[in-house]
């Protein structure tokens, strides 16, 4: 028998179709065996498409997947139909309130964002990766919500998989970046090497979310990297000199 596919769901997108997905559930085989989504990996494409396939099925069947190309970026680009995988725009988040549009956000180890306003029936999705992160990409999915009708106070979000804090080393020429941004940022640093600091991307992504005054943010608290059998890892598969590596996929719609 097929292995399932695994939803992972947040509380606080109660009953709008939703899921964070990992690796469990798909065809591919190799390094990034499982359900691997990535467009820009070596793997084969009908695998990918057929695992795309999958993860639609399995959260919304039916839905019409919408994705860009992601480019660690602050875009973010309001949907109204979805587009072949070859027009992908280049951006890193995306919105809209047209029922039966999936959108998706690839992630192995940044932070996968869902939000929604269920009241105006407006949702968004973004990939926070820390450049997009300090860049804002949550504040202007926000913004493209709310030019859609959405409310701020309205809005709840969920942070998906993503590397944890524990998992997450970083130099002090990095920490030295946030510092400059905001001098409290220092708090989402905690003590690494000599030289080197842990860093909470997901803490980080949930005070950017909070300070945007939105009405709720639930961090699934899901770190990407020790757990090989259910989530893919960029610096997993960096650090084990792996050639490849498999990208999970987030998605939310309308009914």
């Amino acid at each position: 028998m097929a292995e399932p596919v695994e939803v992972n769901r947040a509380a606080v997108l109660g009953e709008l179709p939703h899921g964070f997905l990992g690796r469990r559930g798909g065809i591919s085989t190799g390094v990034v065996s499982g359900l691997n989504v990535g467009l820009g990996t070596g793997d084969e494409l009908a695998a990918v498409a057929e695992n795309r396939h999958r993860a639609v099925e399995a959260v919304q069947p039916g839905a019409r997947l919408a994705t860009v190309y992601q480019v660690h970026s602050p875009l973010c680009v309001t949907v109204a139909e979805s587009w072949p995988d070859a027009e992908r725009p280049h951006a890193d988040a995306l919105v809209t309130d047209r029922p039966g549009l999936l959108l998706g956000v690839v992630t192995a180890d940044c932070a996968p964002v869902l939000l929604a306003d269920p009241v105006a029936g407006v949702i968004g999705a973004a990939h926070a990766g820390w450049k997009g992160a300090v860049g804002g990409v949550t504040d202007a999915t926000i913004a493209a919500m709310e030019a859609l009708g959405a409310k701020r106070g309205r809005i709840v979000a969920a942070i998906g998989p993503c590397i944890a804090q524990a998992s997450y080393e970083v130099d002090a020429g990095f920490r030295a970046r946030f510092i400059a941004e905001m001098s409290d940022n220092g708090q989402f640093f905690g003590p690494g090497q000599p030289g080197h600091f842990q860093f909470d991307l997901a803490g980080y992504v949930a005070h950017r979310l909070k300070t945007a005054g939105i009405g709720a943010v639930e961090p699934l608290g899901l770190d990407t990297y020790p757990d090989a059998e259910r989530f893919y890892s960029f610096r997993r598969a960096t650090h084990c000199n792996e050639p490849d590596y498999g990208r999970q996929i987030s998605l939310i719609g309308l009914p």
